[in-house]
Parts: structure tokens; sequence; C-alpha cells
């Protein structure tokens, strides 16, 4: 079976940093597209930032230059940097793996860990 387990959530003050990480098993991992989605009270989920098998990427207007995702094959993991960090970025953040690209909607997602950001 398959399981992302995310870590490196918690209380952040604005403008500062966190890294966020995501341990992938159970599934041929450098295949498959990766993804950061988030999930603030009373909004919808929103794509964060993904990135694909051969590493290109793709991130949401209100994270580009802010946030960098990046993976490392040989340790099954997938990363969401996270540098000046506004309060609106609070949410749930979810790993997510698609099938085999980021064309369809992730088949895939982790338990989520919380982000806080104070004002």
């Amino acid at each position: 079976q398959v399981q992302l387990v995310e870590s490196g959530g918690g209380l952040v003050q604005a403008g500062g940093s966190l890294r966020l990480s995501c341990a992938a098993s159970g599934s041929i991992f450098s295949n498959k597209a990766m993804g950061w989605y988030r999930q603030a009270p009373g909004k919808q989920r929103e794509m964060v930032a993904r990135i694909s098998s051969s590493g290109n990427t793709n991130y949401a207007d209100s994270v580009k230059g802010r946030f960098t995702i990046s993976r490392d094959n040989a340790k099954n993991t997938v990363y969401l940097q996270m540098n000046s960090l506004q309060f609106e970025d609070t949410a749930v953040y979810y790993c997510a793996q698609y099938n085999v690209a980021w064309t369809e909607n992730p088949r895939y997602w982790g338990q989520g860990t919380q982000v806080t950001v104070s004002s």
C-alpha cells in the first residue's frame, strides 16, 4: 500500500521559513509526479506546488517566488521549502502522489501537517 507521511509543520512568525517533508513508500516513487496541497479553515483545498518525475515544477500564483518544491528520488522524499511566510499561508498542508503525471487529480494523499503563521 502507498503511504505518504508529512513532517515539518509547526508554528512560525510572519516572515519566517519552514521546510515540509513527505516520505513516500509502497510505490515506484521516481515515476510519479508529486504535489503539495493546502486547506485553510473555511476554504477549499488548493494546489500549492507540483513536481513531475523529471523535475518540472508548477506553483500557485500566491506562492511563486516564496515556495520551492523539490524531490530526492534516492530518499523517496519530496520537500516544500516555504520562505517569507504570511498569515494567509496558514493551513493544513497535504502531500499528494499522482498516478503518473499531474494532468489528473492526485491518487494518494498524506495525513496532513498543520502550518500556522502568526502575525
